[in-house]
């Protein structure tokens, strides 16, 4: 039987996260701090000297809309950074956490797969460097501390009707999206309308990711909106005096961690929002510190670049100064066929008809990436044992009239050498002249900036919003924040608030079912269609198939 992934990973030989931050970076023993032998975080006086220094050129990795087929971006991500090493290139992979809640959800592990994997597998999935706990601890510590200040007189007139912060935790609990607290009597506090979101959703992930030093990180947390008085001023977590106490929760957190590939490459991963429900990008501080350390990083952003694409550009590059040289759109023929029309149990045959039919939904997100974004694009066609030489032919057609080159990328049996010929067309391509742009205009309207990505980028007809809701919208325009980015949260399994239609559909509406102002991250967050900021876990979660075996070793995570 092949080797699972944690099998692959466990065989592989690691080096001592010390040695390779001398031999691969640079950088000496007294700017780390190691948590065992495998993993380290850089220390933030060490990120900070880096400022000012030479950076190398930013290759984004996104890819068509995600289907149970699976496409396989985090994988492609390694691989090509794997194998730009490989042919002399001094690079270095920047990826986001993963949450816990997809790891015994829906997803299992989210560190790659066969190949091309970024190790130590288990402990990435699982605690890591404890980053999401201490997001979760103070994004509930601000939450307390609101409560407790109505509970002690509420000096400040807060209205607990329009109370907004929630409490988060990591895992997928669909029972804790909405309750009620305060219950109990008068020592308990005051009763009233509460909920839970996954850490991955909260505005202090945002905030962490978008830092840039501690003092950002204090100001942004202080910025936080909170509430409502009586009188619909905002109540800000300055207000309360919580930013500093929050600091101190994250300051080790705010550090980006190093880790390595399994063939022995440098890998920063740091944060993890989600791109359905959040800005779906790794740290700031860790894609910057990766620039400055190496002449090719690799990044990803999340689900398709509808959503992780869009918001990388649209809010971290426009808020950072960041500008990819190239954008990597992975797919698979499988992917494509399920886009096509094709359920799980027939994408193993071939089906050309169905393949082109599929092939919308990759021509659309390279013409966002090109059009709207301005990006020099390559496909990676993640290959599988399934494919055929006439669907490869197929898409190697359609695509190639879109004056678009498609790589045949084996980097899940090969490692990084089975990526090479990929590796070479994305420093061609950095080489090629581009000229980022964004979606919209700071200065256009929150309700206009959603209209023009809904109908640029989603190919929708409009875009509608119940009477409350666009009121909503009209006040925070009206307050001041109608310059912020918006950060849509949808279904990242189409281009609709559908996800049962597939490819590339036109005509749809666009509906906004509640926004969220976060002040402190700066930007607008649009819920749209049924998405959920707390998801449930599936029928048969993935942690039903997790254990110890007799040695204690973690079996089943994949």
């Amino acid at each position: 039987m092949p080797l699972t992934d944690i099998e692959i990973a466990r065989a592989a030989p690691l080096r001592r996260i010390s040695e390779l931050a001398r031999d691969r970076l640079g950088i000496a023993d007294e700017h780390l701090v190691p948590y065992g032998h495998h993993k380290a975080k850089l220390t933030l006086p060490f990120v900070d000297s880096l400022a000012g220094g030479p950076e190398g050129r930013l290759v984004l990795v996104t890819a068509i809309s995600p289907t149970p087929a699976g496409e396989g971006k985090t994988t492609t991500t390694v691989g090509l950074g794997d194998a730009l090493n490989h042919i002399g290139k001094k690079a270095v992979i920047a990826l986001r956490e993963p949450s816990l809640g997809p790891v015994f959800g829906l997803k299992g592990g989210a560190t790659g797969g066969g190949r091309a994997q970024v190790v130590p597998m288990d402990d990435i999935n699982l605690h890591f460097t404890g980053d999401f706990h201490a997001i979760g601890l103070a994004n509930n510590l601000l939450a307390a501390l609101l409560d407790n200040h109505i509970h002690h007189g509420n000096a400040l007139d807060i209205d607990p009707r329009r109370v907004s912060w929630r409490r988060v935790m990591d895992m997928n609990d669909r029972a804790l999206r909405q309750i009620t607290a305060g219950l109990g009597g008068p020592a308990n506090g005051y009763p009233r309308e509460d909920g839970f979101d996954i850490v991955v959703a909260s505005e202090v992930m945002a905030i962490l990711c978008l830092s840039t030093s501690l003092a950002d990180l204090k100001e942004r947390l202080g910025r936080i909106v909170v509430a409502e008085t009586r009188e619909r001023r905002p109540v800000r977590a300055s207000d309360l005096r919580a930013e500093g106490a929050m600091a101190v929760l994250l300051r080790d957190a705010l550090a980006p961690n190093l880790v390595q590939t399994l063939e022995n490459n440098p890998a920063l991963l740091h944060g993890g929002p989600f791109a359905n429900i959040a800005h779906g990008c790794n740290s700031v501080l860790a894609t910057r510190t990766a620039l400055r350390l190496a002449d090719y990083v690799v990044t990803e952003a999340g689900f398709g670049a509808d959503l992780g694409a869009e918001k990388f550009i649209d809010i971290k590059c426009r808020k950072a100064g960041l500008a990819p040289a190239a954008a990597v759109v992975v797919a698979t023929v499988r992917a494509l066929k399920y886009h096509g029309g094709v359920e799980l149990p027939g994408l193993a045959h071939e089906n050309l008809e169905a393949l082109g039919r599929g092939l919308v939904n990759l021509e659309r997100h390279l013409h966002n990436l090109r059009e709207v974004f301005g990006l020099p694009c390559v496909v990676a066609l993640n290959h599988f044992a399934s494919d055929t030489e006439a669907e490869h032919a197929l898409l190697r057609q359609r695509i190639g009239a879109l004056g678009v080159a498609v790589h045949t990328a084996r980097h899940w049996a090969e490692g990084g050498r089975g990526a090479v010929s990929l590796a070479h067309e994305v420093v061609r391509l950095c080489g090629q002249p581009s000229r980022l742009r964004y979606a919209y205009d700071d200065a256009d309207s929150l309700w206009d900036k959603l209209h023009q990505l809904a109908t640029r980028t989603y190919g929708a007809a409009g875009i509608s919003a119940s009477a409350a809701v666009k009121a909503q919208i009209d006040r925070l325009q009206q307050a001041g924040w109608g310059h912020l980015p918006i950060c849509v949260a949808k279904t990242q399994y189409s281009f609709s608030t559908d996800p049962a239609l597939r490819g590339a559909p036109e005509g749809h509406v666009v509906d906004v079912r509640e926004v969220r102002l976060a002040a402190g991250a700066e930007f607008i967050v649009m819920i749209c269609g049924d998405v959920m900021t707390m998801p449930g876990l599936p029928k048969v979660p993935a942690a039903e198939r997790m254990d110890l075996d007799a040695q204690g070793r973690i079996v089943g995570l994949a």
